[in-house]
Formats: structure tokens, C-alpha cells, sequence
């Protein structure tokens, strides 16, 4: 092995314009001694890239060699535009790999400000969604009747979308929203009417039924996804064309809203009134069953007696921290007292 004519010798390595070490070698053969010197070289400096000039007969034998990275480049013997090719792509090449770990860098700070950007939002969800829950929870407090009503049915709703089969984690996450914040519209109900203890006149009724739309005009301009909205508009529609305020029929009612209708409903039987006592949940689903078709969508029906009471029963519990009544025995389902809404 000898330096190549006008060439540093293997000691001493030209610097390429970018920095980095780039040897050129003229290899006569590329004998064992000569290969462990280029080994030695490599060793000792790392970052080295070797160029080297070989005869036509030797240069096959080189090949293997640049697979495994012992060579860079082989350039045949007296031929200077080549040399030059050699290192010009060698710095080209380090140029890239420089690049692309800049690139890489860049992509690092940009995830870990993006995970710190996510960390916020995060928690910024956090204070909305405790918030949401405090502000419902006020509203409930307007009816001693109805305390915990908002938090419950919404857990309740939940977990009856994922029994019919919704797995969107977005979607179900605003179906609980919907349920949560279903009664808004009776911010705007006086006191006088929605306390009323005996029962409501004509003109009072109307103004209950009326929570449904006061309570979608009062957030609607929030840019409110379709299920939110829906749950708080049609939450009193019945699936017979009954309800109100729009007398939708069947798949007419969103889903959304005809889940909430199950959820509401078991909420207002399991739950004390003052004008009569709570009733277990197996009184619950028979009462719901009954109303299969006529108040409620009977797939939603079917997917709510799918699940086991003890399911509604807990969430009713963690919720509220009010152990489920045990056993029946409460008599059969009383109605309604006159003057007061769900």
C-alpha cells in the first residue's frame, strides 16, 4: 500500500471541505497486511473515510469491502476526475447525514414540545370538564329533587352508547357531555316554577317545556358538536311521536337522544322523590320494557337489558354514593306527580 502521487500518505488524511477526514490509498493488492492496516486506520479514527485506488485487477477483490464499510469509495488507479468524484460524494454525503440528523434533532424538540403542548391541553380539559361538572351540579341544587340527576344519567348514557356497540372514544365522550349538560335550559325557568310544589298551570307548563330549546339557544353559538346538541334539544322526544318540542318519530329522534331517553328514565325511578319512595331497578327495567316502543327505541331497550342490573346499579352508587334499594317490595311504579318535569 503506498500514497498516491500529489496525495497525503495513510498518516496523514486530507480534511474534506465539510471537516471530516477523507484518506485517499493506492492498494497494489489488496493483500491481508494491507486490509489490517486500513483496519488499524479505522479504529483509530472513526469518522476516516478511505478512497481507494486500485488496478482493475484489484478492485473486484476490494468489493466485499465496501459492504462492510472498511472502504468508501474505490476509484481505478491514475485516473484524478475519479479521486475527485470520490471525495466530492463522500462530502456530499457527509453534508446529508449531518442534515439528517439535524432533522432528527429537530423532530425530537418538536415531539417533546408537542407532548408539553398535549400536557396542557390536557389539563386545560381537566379544568373544562371539572367545570362542566360544577356548574351542572349547581343547577342541580336549584331542585333538591333532581341533586346528582345530571352526573348520573350521563355515566348512565355512556355506558348504554358502548352496549350499542359505539366504540368512538370522541363520540362517547360527547354523549356523556350531551347527558351532563341536558337540563341547561332550565337556568332560564324561574324559581317560581321550576320549586312549584303543587301542580303547574297551562302557561307554566309551557315554560318547562320549553327548557329543551332555551337550553340549545344558550349554547348552540359554542360551535356544539351534533351529539351534545342533539341530547339537550330532543332529550324529551319520545319514539312514538309523542314528546316534544319537535314530535319526532322513531329514527327521526338522533341516537344520541334516544339513549339519554333510557338513561333519563332510570334515573328519575331509582331515584327519592319526595312525593313517593325510590323504587329498585328491577322495577326500573320493567317499567322501561313496558314503555318499549311507545317511549323508547326498542334496540336501546334491548342493549339496556342486556347488561346486568348490578352494572346500573354501581354506577348509580359511585355516582352518588346511595346504595340501590335491595329487593323490590315498593309497590307498584306511582305516577308522575302533577306540576314536575323531568
Amino acid at each position: 500500500m503506498t500514497a498516491c502521487d500529489g496525495l497525503p500518505d495513510p498518516g496523514s488524511p486530507a480534511v474534506a471541505a465539510d471537516g471530516t477526514d477523507v484518506l485517499v490509498v493506492e492498494l497494489e493488492e489488496a493483500g491481508p497486511k494491507d486490509l489490517e492496516a486500513l483496519e488499524t486506520m479505522k479504529r483509530a479514527r472513526p469518522g476516516l473515510s478511505l478512497v481507494a485506488l486500485a488496478a482493475a485487477d484489484a478492485s473486484e477483490a476490494l468489493l466485499p469491502h465496501l459492504d462492510t464499510g472498511l472502504i468508501d469509495h474505490i476509484v481505478p488507479a491514475g485516473h484524478p476526475a475519479g479521486v475527485y468524484s470520490a471525495v466530492r460524494a463522500e462530502e456530499l454525503r457527509r453534508t446529508l447525514a449531518r442534515t439528517s440528523e439535524a432533522c432528527r434533532k429537530n423532530l425530537r424538540r418538536l415531539k417533546a414540545e408537542y407532548a408539553g403542548d398535549r400536557r396542557r391541553a390536557m389539563e386545560i380539559e381537566e379544568i373544562y370538564e371539572t367545570t362542566l361538572e360544577n356548574f351542572m351540579t349547581a343547577l342541580d341544587l336549584r331542585d333538591v329533587e333532581t341533586y346528582g340527576h345530571s352526573k348520573t344519567v350521563a355515566r348512565y348514557s355512556y355506558v348504554l352508547a358502548e352496549a350499542l356497540g359505539i366504540r368512538d372514544p370522541q363520540v362517547l365522550d360527547n354523549i356523556r357531555k350531551g347527558a351532563l349538560l341536558h337540563d341547561i335550559g332550565k337556568i332560564a325557568i324561574p324559581d317560581a316554577v321550576l320549586k312549584k310544589p303543587g301542580p303547574l298551570t297551562a302557561p307554566e307548563w309551557e315554560k318547562i317545556r320549553r327548557h329543551p330549546a332555551l337550553g340549545y339557544g344558550l349554547i348552540k353559538d359554542i360551535k356544539l358538536v351534533p351529539e351534545v346538541g342533539h341530547i339537550i334539544l330532543r332529550h324529551h322526544e319520545r319514539f312514538d311521536g309523542a314528546g316534544y318540542p319537535g314530535g319526532l318519530k322513531g329514527a327521526d329522534i338522533p341516537l344520541e337522544a334516544r339513549i339519554f331517553a333510557v338513561s333519563d328514565t332510570l334515573d328519575a325511578i331509582t331515584s327519592y322523590r319526595p312525593y313517593r319512595p325510590h323504587r329498585d331497578f328491577r322495577t326500573a327495567r320493567d317499567e322501561i320494557t313496558r314503555n318499549s316502543g311507545t317511549q323508547f327505541d326498542p334496540a336501546v331497550v334491548d342493549a339496556f337489558c342486556g347488561l346486568s342490573l348490578s352494572v346500573w346499579e354501581k354506577i348509580r352508587f359511585e355516582t352518588t354514593r346511595i346504595m340501590p334499594a335491595a329487593g323490590a317490595g315498593f309497590g307498584p311504579p306511582d305516577r308522575k306527580r302533577p306540576g314536575k318535569a323531568a
